[in-house]
């Protein structure tokens, strides 16, 4: 087919609003351990691609994101590039810089578009149509994988075939049409109609000729992003005025809409892009009560429910068909059949300056995470874990003063140039504008309490002078 392996280009900049408490806009639901083997749906994505067929993924992200995105990746031993997007601008966007990184490797290469927030079931039979589609595109076709519905769902939208067989399961592509109203998605079902997946297979030459002819503002803005990117540690910061310049439109309707080149692939495996919390419940295992139950939860009479709890007991009675999601700071219940309409409160919430609509309680950083234990007029109270090897910023504070309980592990507190070292139930001082800096140098994780002190304890509150993760301008 190729002398070159399939390049995997891995959107993991999205949000993920529907899944809302578990997945906000601090840490969405692609990076979170929402399978049932404890992994999150992007670390699933990269372990699809580990197949000699593949070679090392481009992954296209949030700065947000990168830190988090370089931990999973190492987690599992996984290289790769990690582009930063320096902002949202959908997904044509994407696959253009991913399109022109890809031909920096190798320009006859073929490269296979997908998202990071997808279940699928069968990573077999995955990489089996990825080779499929592939030795389609290798002849021109912009290849996507269409699903066989199982259902007349209006969650998704939907691809007619046309009569031209371009391989096996393989067929040119009539057109898209946008998610139904139930009457029509009932009508396309019968008609041999495919749920449109949003994966993409394309030669390096087919895409950037179709992108020219049909989006060349989006391909212009990529490669100008691309060639003005700088490296930051192990990350391609795409340059940020060049990126603004790509029109925010998708993939589907910036060129597959238009191009005449698309073919489709009928797919072999089981998928879900876990759009809702209904399709988080369709994909898991549930008791014989049709209830799939997660964490401290405690029911009677209830049927056909998804419930899950992060902490807190949680107790249901005499409910059916709903979704009961109960975090630290913030409790969902919807009805099961509302699910996707948990994106519009989301929306609503953040309208209302509501701080829960976008940021968790833990706030995850590269060298551990933090959480806020409480906070009033001139106090905070925070929980920190330092990972082993941890080392934050050597940093000053204007207008507070902090003070370190050391109830886990062992501190290494740098003060105005003094190194000490911290025990369990040990303590620390930082008055207000001394330079400071917390280090764990051992082999497990770091907790301590924090309590800040002064007239003011916001974030950006933090002068850093200097960091080993180049944050030294960002309270990121």
């Amino acid at each position: 087919m190729q002398d070159h392996p399939l390049v995997p280009i891995i959107m993991a900049g999205g949000a993920g609003t529907r899944l809302w408490p578990v997945s906000r806009d601090s840490m969405p639901k692609q990076f979170i351990a929402l399978l049932d083997e404890g992994m999150s749906t992007f670390q699933a994505t990269l372990l699809r691609f580990k197949d000699e067929a593949f070679g090392a993924p481009i992954v296209v992200t949030n700065h947000e994101f990168r830190f988090i995105v370089a931990e999973q990746m190492a987690t599992l031993g996984i290289t790769g590039d990690i582009v930063l997007e320096p902002e949202r601008r959908d997904s044509a966007a994407a696959v253009a810089v991913g399109a022109v990184l890809a031909a920096d490797r190798a320009p006859d290469s073929i490269c296979i578009v997908v998202a990071a927030d997808h279940a699928i079931e069968n990573a077999d039979a995955f990489v089996n149509d990825c080779l499929l589609a592939a030795t389609v595109a290798a002849g021109g076709p912009i290849m996507t994988i269409g699903i066989e519905p199982d259902c007349p769902s209006t969650a998704y939208g939907y691809i007619e075939r046309s009569d031209d067989i371009l391989g096996e399961r393989a067929h040119g592509l009539a057109r898209f049409v946008e998610k139904p109203v139930r009457e029509v998605a009932e009508r396309y079902v019968a008609e041999g109609y495919l749920w449109n997946s949003g994966n993409f297979i394309f030669s390096i030459g087919t895409i950037l000729e179709e992108m020219e002819r049909h989006c060349p503002e989006v391909l212009s803005a990529a490669r100008k992003a691309v060639a003005r990117a700088v490296r930051d540690l192990d990350f391609l910061r795409l340059d940020a005025n060049e990126f603004a310049n790509a029109p925010r439109i998708s993939i589907d309707h910036a060129l597959m809409e238009k191009t005449e080149r698309a073919g489709v692939l009928a797919a072999s495996f089981d998928w879900s892009d876990i759009g809702a919390w209904d399709a988080i419940h369709d994909l898991k295992a549930k008791d014989d009560n049709g209830n799939r139950l997660e964490g401290p939860v405690a029911v009677l009479d209830t049927t056909n429910s998804f419930i899950r709890s992060e902490d807190m007991l949680t107790a249901a009675v005499g409910l059916d068909g709903v979704i009961v999601v109960a975090t630290q700071d913030a409790v969902l219940v919807a009805a099961k059949s509302e699910a996707g309409r948990v994106k519009d409160l989301v929306a609503d919430m953040k309208r209302d300056g509501r701080r829960e609509a976008s940021e968790h309680l833990r706030i995850y950083r590269p060298w551990g995470w933090y959480q806020r234990i409480d906070i009033g007029e001139r106090f905070q109270v925070k929980h920190i874990c330092v990972k082993p090897g941890g080392l934050l910023s050597l940093q000053r504070h204007h207008h507070r003063a902090e003070h370190w309980i050391v109830v886990h592990g062992t501190a290494e507190v740098t003060i105005d140039g003094t190194v000490s070292l911290f025990h369990e139930n040990e303590a620390a001082y930082l008055p207000i504008g001394c330079v400071h800096r917390l280090h764990n140098p051992g082999k497990i994780d770091l907790k301590l309490i924090e309590v800040q002190v002064g007239s003011y304890t916001g974030e950006d509150d933090i002068v850093r002078i200097e960091d080993v993760y180049a944050r030294a301008d960002s309270a990121v």
